[in-house]
């Protein structure tokens, strides 16, 4: 439903529609029928991104979002304003000191005379030899600027006219401009890539410089610390005597573990030689011992001496790491103290005590070697005291050495990684810079013409604009056109709808007296009439008074009150219809009636003559500012009203609207019923809505709505329809006739 009323909305607004484009394609080809033809020229640029033969240094992996967002910046640095300042002053000088310019002299430019001209020619140039722009604060360089943009050469209008892309992510930048002469769209092509590339070189020189200086100062500096910190450590070495610290400590760690071994050895040897003889003791008695002893003096002095003689060379055969030379002396000594036992033990050969000989001889032998094992541990011992504190003495130098070492390391490893940047950075800055320009811009042919795309761009955006605007107030509009949306916002029944008309005159009494097969609304007019007239007998049922309302003023019941009224009429029944619109009495003026509201209630009049079946009786008002409980009481208006219903069928009374306050409601006091007649196309606002709710109080009273004036719900075929002009039903002229 919704689609078929905003389509009904674009057939009713179809010229709207159709002549604004019309008109705004006229307007746009009236503008560009003179526009002058247009002429494209395109150059392109290698950047070397992509391709890998251009690139020496580069060892990185391909990174497509790094390569997109190396062009992206080439790009954007393209449309620098100190680019196109160059661009801007190379033109302006050419159009000022050549014979054909680019452009026509504009209006500004044909103001100067020579010697002006040769000043900006001058100002121009030294401008450009410097790459700087103009000084807007300068009064003079300030009327350059303005030359500039006499003659279109400004950024801005340069800018809007170029183009600068990356064709299918290859290695190229294309740059395009269209303008009105070839020549100069090929020369704005060629001087973009020519001054693009001459700032880029100098750009990237200036900075490769820079950080090859900066590199340059940081190498030498990595190299000083490193140099310091190696004499730090060579004049430590020297003061504290340490020619190999490691070797030092490597051979002082292996004689303590030989010493070590040999303690645990010598250790073992005393425990093992004094447990012997404590054993071999124990198996001599006192008197055994005497006469060993007594027998045995001047052998035992000879041993004695041997063995101190043994322990000597022992000494110092430790103390000069175990010397070749001593070792022979200390066996050769071990020989002569064996001979010396063996000869002590031949002198008493023939002694009865010679079953004990074996032991005495193991005894004297044991004794040597536990003497020569323990004076070994006390040597042994004061050697390892003398290595470990030897290697205490190692231990801070260990922690110093260390510690220059590993800033001896670090440094080394910056100045290295300094040194390999700056190598690279100096071979960098030697390279030639990888841009060129690999297709020089020609003058072109007129790129194709745009005026009838334009116009007919204009007519599609401004047909659619206002069909968006049409839909716009379609969906904003919250106006009730059908009876559909007037029973939903009332929650009432609408009773029928009278279509609205196109005649400028209605003869009511002839509308039911003749046909009307020439005038389709009219017919269908009777028709719904006719509807309204049977849905409203049947709410009215026994009851015979009717008052005929609306929510404001101009909603077409004056005329719906006199036709219902003849509607009646039709059915054969005695019809009274009562102009209760004091503000507007317009029944009453219409009718000429001479019987009125006032007269009646007053007593001044009497109820007249019964009138034929075939009459409409008319009760008129004076009108004036009165309401009904000012011209009688309650209880005579009700007598008064009780007559009337016991001489007519059915009683018609049109009342103010409801927007006048109390008039209309005083009516609803004395009435049966009240039906409300509402205009087509107009909304129910918050005002309205309170007497839509005093509508629906008056419960067994209100009966519905009458939907007036509608162009949308009409039985008629509007292509029968005769073209005349739409005169709405509140300028239509009655005829009471």
């Amino acid at each position: 439903m919704e689609v078929a009323k905003f389509i009904k909305l674009l057939l009713k607004r179809k010229w709207l529609i159709i002549g604004v484009p019309l008109i705004i394609v006229a307007i746009t080809f009236y503008i560009v029928k003179n526009m002058a033809d247009t002429y494209g020229s395109h150059a392109r640029m290698s950047t070397g991104l992509v391709d890998k033969s251009q690139q020496i240094l580069s060892s990185d992996g391909f990174q497509e979002s790094r390569v997109n967002s190396d062009f992206a910046n080439l790009m954007e640095m393209m449309r620098l304003n100190k680019v196109f300042d160059q661009i801007t002053y190379r033109l302006i000088i050419h159009d000022l000191t050549d014979s054909v310019p680019f452009r026509p002299k504009s209006k500004l430019l044909n103001e100067l005379n020579k010697e002006a001209i040769n000043h900006a020619v001058s100002v121009y140039r030294k401008h450009y030899q410097v790459r700087e722009p103009l000084n807007g604060y300068n009064q003079d360089e300030m009327g350059l600027i303005k030359l500039i943009s006499s003659m279109d050469y400004n950024y801005d209008a340069l800018i809007k006219n170029i183009g600068i892309f990356r064709p299918n992510n290859s290695d190229f930048i294309d740059a395009t401009f269209d303008s009105e002469n070839p020549n100069l769209s090929a020369f704005v092509t060629n001087t973009l890539f020519e001054e693009f590339i001459a700032y880029y070189s100098d750009f990237v020189r200036g900075n490769q410089q820079k950080t090859v200086n900066f590199l340059d100062t940081l190498l030498r500096q990595k190299e000083s610390e490193m140099n310091r910190l190696k004499v730090l450590l060579k004049n430590y070495k020297i003061q504290n005597r340490v020619l190999n610290l490691n070797e030092q400590a490597k051979s002082l760690y292996g004689q303590l573990s030989t010493f070590e071994t040999m303690k645990q050895l010598a250790e073992k040897d005393v425990a093992a030689f004094t447990g012997s003889l404590k054993n071999i003791e124990d198996k001599f008695n006192p008197n055994e011992r005497k006469y060993f002893e007594a027998t045995m003096v001047p052998i035992n002095q000879q041993i004695a001496a041997t063995k101190q003689y043994l322990l000597n060379l022992s000494d110092e055969y430790i103390k000069s790491n175990y010397d070749e030379k001593i070792k022979k002396k200390i066996d050769s000594a071990k020989n002569v103290a064996t001979i010396q036992i063996q000869q002590a033990t031949d002198r008493y050969i023939v002694n009865p005590l010679a079953a004990k000989e074996s032991l005495i001889m193991q005894k004297v032998k044991l004794e040597l070697d536990n003497d020569i094992a323990k004076f070994s541990l006390t040597t042994i011992s004061d050697e390892l005291i003398r290595l470990n504190k030897k290697f205490d003495l190692l231990v801070p130098h260990e922690a110093v050495i260390q510690n220059y070492e590993g800033a001896i390391d670090v440094a080394s490893k910056e100045y290295l990684d300094a040194q390999f940047r700056y190598n690279k950075s100096s071979l960098e800055s030697s390279l030639a810079i990888s841009l060129r320009q690999i297709e020089f811009g020609i003058p072109g042919p007129a790129s194709p013409t745009k005026k009838m795309f334009l116009v007919i761009l204009s007519g599609l955006v401004s047909f659619i604009l206002i069909l968006l605007g049409l839909f716009v107030v379609f969906y904003l509009d919250d106006s009730l056109s059908a009876t559909s949306e007037l029973a939903d916002k009332t929650n009432q029944v609408v009773l029928g709808y009278i279509p609205l008309l196109t005649s400028s005159v209605v003869q009511l009494k002839s509308l039911w007296e003749k046909p009307f097969d020439d005038d389709l609304r009219l017919q269908n007019f009777k028709e719904m009439l006719r509807s309204c007239r049977f849905e409203i007998a049947s709410e009215m049922g026994k009851s015979k008074l009717l008052m005929v309302n609306s929510l404001c003023y101009g909603e077409g019941k004056t005329l719906f009150t006199m036709s219902l009224a003849y509607a009646f009429l039709m059915t054969r029944k005695r019809v009274l219809l009562i102009d209760g619109n004091f503000a507007n009495p317009t029944i009453s003026a219409a009718t000429g009636t001479e019987f009125f509201l006032e007269d009646y209630l007053l007593g001044e009049s009497q109820l007249p003559s019964f009138r034929p079946i075939t009459e409409i009786m008319v009760m008129g008002t004076r009108g004036g500012d009165t309401s009904l409980l000012e011209i009688s009481n309650s209880e005579n208006i009700v007598a008064k009203l009780d007559l009337l219903k016991d001489a007519f069928d059915i009683i018609i009374i049109e009342s103010e609207a409801l927007s006048s306050f109390n008039k209309s409601k005083e009516w609803a006091l004395f009435s049966e019923k009240v039906l409300t007649v509402f205009e087509s196309g107009r909304k129910i606002n918050y005002k309205k809505r309170q007497n839509v709710i005093y509508l629906n109080g008056l419960e067994g009273k209100f009966i519905g709505w009458v939907l007036n004036r509608d162009q949308n719900e009409t039985l008629v075929n509007p292509k029968k329809i005769k073209k005349r002009a739409t005169i709405f039903s509140k300028n239509i002229e009655l005829q009471w006739a």
